[in-house]
């Protein structure tokens, strides 16, 4: 479907007083569960429902690349950048790993029990995190042929997300339906600590850091978000205001606004300062349940029941408030 069939237009940009949202491309498709930007090229990578995942162009609105990972959904799909792979998970406990250049599988491996929902991979050193409905986390090695080189247990329902500490990537935070966070050090099986205080499971997690201090944003089945001080270990706020679970949360990496995605099919964009809601905003294409984002722009990528967009945000329009967003 074109953006024009959408109701859409490339122009279009949604204002509020002090936010403007540019629509850069929509497309339908089956159920996007997962989105990733690639840091320097201008692609979008899909994880579908189906169990496909695609590279999309988001300059030029073609697909460029695709491949058939499963017959099971692929639930993350990420860039592995310095090798020219995408990693993949699936519903079938397997990881998968494919050089987006050559089109080639590199490897397969059953890493999981169950399903595995949610995948992380380190800046700098070999690993790959995952997390699986083996209420189970691992830490993946692919300079040691994918070996597990630690496995991390203490959750005691479906591990939803994991997301390493961009300020100390040797720790890394995990949300689960046990309504739980855990932080957690790669080389302890045990973990650091533990934040507790949403009523329901938790789908989602993040790190941000504002005027040099450490929060954690966590998303719920409450219909909430909430905003937890890292040092402290103290909720600080609780976004309110969604009509179903929250299924997606991120603090952009150069603007301070925190974005929150839902299964009541809107994305919510707060103040990361004051926690104010600056916009609502709601596509038409159902449930959300990925956003994606790269450092060095203002483009966000949401992925949802029937499809995908990608928006730019008019930085001009923010009041930064003298903020700085490491």
């Amino acid at each position: 479907m074109s953006i024009e069939d959408s109701g859409l237009a490339y122009n279009d940009i949604e204002q509020t007083p002090s936010l403007q949202i540019e629509h850069e491309f929509v497309q339908n498709s089956e159920r996007v569960k997962s989105v990733d930007l690639h840091p320097s090229e201008p692609w979008i990578l899909v994880g579908l429902y189906s169990g496909t995942i695609c590279i999309w162009n988001y300059e030029t609105k073609t697909e460029e690349k695709s491949f058939k990972v499963s017959e099971s959904p692929v639930r993350s799909a990420k860039f592995i950048t310095r090798e020219n792979w995408v990693v993949t998970a699936t519903d079938d406990k397997f990881i998968r790993v494919y050089n987006y250049e050559k089109m080639e599988k590199v490897v397969e491996f059953e890493a999981h029990k169950d399903y595995i929902r949610s995948l992380a991979v380190h800046p700098s050193l070999p690993y790959v995190v995952s997390a699986s409905d083996d209420h189970v986390l691992k830490v993946w090695d692919w300079r040691k042929g994918w070996a597990c080189v630690e496995t991390f247990e203490g959750h005691t329902h479906y591990v939803m997300q994991v997301a390493l500490n961009p300020k100390d990537t040797s720790t890394f935070a995990s949300a689960s339906l046990d309504g739980t966070l855990k932080i957690w050090d790669l080389n302890s099986s045990t973990p650091n600590f533990t934040l507790e205080g949403h009523l329901k499971g938790v789908n989602c997690v993040d790190y941000f850091t504002i005027n040099e201090k450490q929060y954690l944003l966590s998303g719920s089945d409450d219909y909430t978000a909430k905003v937890w001080d890292y040092d402290t270990k103290n909720c600080v706020k609780t976004l309110e205001g969604h009509g179903n679970n929250v299924t997606a949360v991120c603090v952009h990496p150069e603007l301070p606004i925190i974005i929150t995605a839902s299964e009541d099919s809107t994305v919510k964009i707060w103040d990361a300062i004051t926690y104010r809601l600056k916009t609502t905003l709601n596509y038409g294409l159902e449930r959300v349940w990925s956003i994606g984002y790269k450092k060095g722009s203002y483009q966000l990528a949401f992925g949802c029941d029937r499809g995908f967009i990608m928006v730019k945000i008019n930085c001009s329009s923010l009041n930064l408030q003298d903020a700085k967003q490491d």
